[in-house]
């Protein structure tokens, strides 16, 4: 199977240049401007006017996530479609094991959970507990499982939390073991009191989800994430970074030499915590932990974007279906955490960043893609156009205009937190291992997605 995409200007990280491309096998096999196969291509693309990107890389989503509620809305199938749409080929989601439970067992389960995904996709492993087999588990979904990330919890004690005392055994094994730690920030013990304060005086409207979730929980729980990796010796990957105060520790030790990388998501550049005044149905649709956060938090999230103090944006895609929601109706603890977000996450960041001129073209690429594949071992095969590569590649219409709505998206949910938003820039042809699956806004074929080691 030869395809030659012609007339396209491609974009790096690095670089921006016109040329063609042919894929062949599945991969990138040849670059270079008025390209002439030795032999007729099966099918010639034109992309003449469009940008031709690396297909995106999501590092931070949540398919077919067990809660209260029932499974988050998206399985693997329905979630990768929804992906491709939005010009995202491969996604790393999330082994979370029973406690008692060993990590590569958890891992195998997870693995036959996605099988159905129609994009590449691999896992961070999450330790929910240190045991006298912790070290040798870690160090063989590293050596054995080709998986080099993992993440823990600083909040949900109750459940698949870590106290700081196990965090720093699950960090130094992981920096000895040559892996990276991934950290959900936020100071649990601290926000299950204010709960539980506001519980005790009748405040469990949607309202009360951010203020018992203050953006200083975050804040003080990045700090110490920080540390505890310094002490360690160990790479440390913050997720959903939503307070500008965050930033501020993140920063100093990026300065000081540290490898601490930074994750945000479009939902915290744009969207503020107005979304939790008002009705409950209006309201809890907004519930993600961490909360939306103020106008000023946003502004500097994207500031942080430009300086390089983020290296990465993904959407901790997790939707529910509003009667899921219904399940904290009179209880916002109880309301699944969790939005979607994962087929808008290039239009958003085309439309509000490089339209807006916040970031260049190549930024873009760097954010959505690049970087993602370089902190988490998919790089070359991943995150570049370039010979040898995997031909997994977005043909994007800069000027195509669309309106975000739960009408019209792809994802299993009915409700959208981008509704209304309009956006410029768009998936014109999504093509995978080679192949065209979606043009124009149809999907013309299922390809199965491949499970990565890295």
């Amino acid at each position: 199977m030869e395809l030659l995409i012609k007339n396209g200007i491609i974009i790096n990280a690095n670089n921006s240049f016109e040329a063609d491309i042919l894929c062949k096998n599945g991969k990138i096999n040849k670059i270079e401007k008025k390209l002439k196969p030795k032999s007729k291509p099966d099918i010639i693309v034109d992309a003449t006017d469009c940008y031709v990107f690396p297909g995106g890389i999501d590092p931070h989503v949540h398919m077919h996530l067990p809660t209260p509620a029932g499974f988050s809305s998206d399985d693997f199938l329905s979630g990768s479609k929804a992906a491709l749409f939005g010009g995202t080929t491969t996604i790393i989601d999330f082994v979370t094991p029973k406690i008692g439970q060993s990590l590569p067992e958890a891992l195998s389960e997870r693995k036959k959970e996605a099988s159905n995904s129609i994009i590449d996709y691999s896992f961070h492993v999450s330790p929910v507990e240190w045991t006298k087999t912790s070290k040798q588990e870690i160090k063989s979904i590293i050596k054995d499982k080709g998986i080099n990330s993992f993440k823990i919890y600083m909040a949900y004690k109750d459940t698949i939390g870590l106290d700081d005392e196990d965090i720093l055994k699950v960090m130094k094994a992981v920096g000895k073991a040559g892996g990276i730690v991934t950290s959900h920030c936020e100071l649990g013990d601290d926000i299950k009191k204010l709960k539980n304060s506001f519980a005790e005086n009748g405040n469990l409207s949607p309202e009360f989800h951010p203020k018992s979730r203050p953006a200083e929980m975050e804040s003080k729980a990045v700090k110490r994430a920080i540390e505890l990796a310094k002490i360690a010796d160990c790479p440390l990957y913050i997720v959903h970074v939503s307070a500008k105060e965050s930033l501020k520790y993140i920063k100093r030790a990026q300065k000081d030499g540290q490898k601490v990388f930074a994750e945000t998501c479009p939902q915290y550049l744009l969207l503020n915590d107005l979304k939790y005044k008002g009705e409950f149905h209006k309201t809890a649709p907004f519930v993600l932990s961490p909360p939306l956060r103020k106008q000023e938090d946003n502004e500097a999230l994207w500031e942080a974007i430009i300086d390089r103090t983020i290296q990465t944006i993904g959407t901790d895609h997790c939707p529910f279906m509003l009667k899921q929601k219904e399940f904290g109706l009179n209880d916002f603890n109880r309301i699944p955490s969790g939005v979607g977000g994962v087929e808008h996450r290039l239009a958003l960041l085309f439309t509000f960043g490089v339209l807006t001129n916040r970031i260049t073209l190549n930024r873009f690429v760097e954010i959505i893609s690049t970087q993602a594949a370089k902190i988490f071992g998919l790089y070359p095969a991943k995150g570049e156009i370039t010979e040898n590569s995997d031909a997994d590649l977005i043909i994007w219409n800069p000027e195509k205009e669309n309106i975000i709505s739960a009408k019209t998206h792809h994802q299993n949910c009915d409700t959208n937190i981008f509704e209304n938003i309009k956006t410029k820039g768009a998936v014109k042809y999504l093509i995978k291992n080679g192949e065209i699956v979606i043009q124009d806004g149809e999907l013309l074929k299922e390809i199965k997605g491949s499970f990565l080691k890295r």
